[in-house]
């Protein structure tokens, strides 16, 4: 009985031996192997070390690169879908408390893999006070491990996990929040912002 292991990544090429066969389904790798039964995230963030780089196209036609936002903290929001219901309401909760984060010498910046054209028609419609970013090929996504194999009507697709990171003026991960539940969240990100100011 063969057990699927879900990693995402290029392979340059596909190999089988007695363990292992790699299959190339759309955008991803699956290895089936009778010893595995997990998912392996290929996430590069780690907390106190250097946030994962990224330079991406943004609303307001322009792009928005990591390393040129050091001086302030950064609250980085992936979320799944643009206009959906809680990710609509997650996005109204940061729009509301983008002051207080400001006073908190912290920016707030959401990505999903949608394309900028949604971003834009969704920013709009919400009046967003903060810009979105589309990451639309996963890679990004994939840097931060937020990329998860998701179930609907019976079939099964990767798609965004509802995950915050908050990086520090300096560009260090000082924080994240994984399978997010959107109320009272944002209170929570704003807390721990504030006390990157003490520390």
């Amino acid at each position: 009985m063969t057990k699927r292991l879900h990693v995402v990544g290029k392979i340059s090429r596909t190999w089988n031996n007695l363990a292992t066969r790699c299959l190339w389904m759309g955008t991803s790798y699956v290895i089936i192997t009778p010893y595995l039964n997990q998912h392996v995230p290929m996430s590069k963030a780690q907390l106190g070390k250097p946030a994962p780089a990224f330079n991406l196209p943004s609303t307001g036609e322009k792009s928005v690169r990591l390393s040129s936002l050091k001086g302030q903290n950064i609250v980085l929001y992936f979320y799944p879908r643009d206009a959906t219901p809680g990710c609509t309401t997650e996005s109204q909760d940061f729009r509301d408390a983008q002051a207080k984060f400001k006073r908190a010498n912290t920016i707030i910046l959401g990505i999903s893999q949608d394309t900028i054209k949604s971003h834009e028609k969704f920013h709009a419609r919400q009046s967003l006070n903060f810009d979105l970013l589309s990451d639309e090929s996963g890679e990004v996504c994939t840097k931060y491990g937020v990329l998860k194999m998701k179930k609907m009507y019976g079939k099964e697709f990767q798609g965004i996990e509802r995950s915050t990171f908050l990086i520090d003026s300096k560009g260090i991960l000082k924080a994240e929040w994984r399978k997010v539940k959107v109320p009272g969240h944002v209170d929570e990100v704003l807390k721990e912002s504030k006390l990157l100011n003490k520390a």
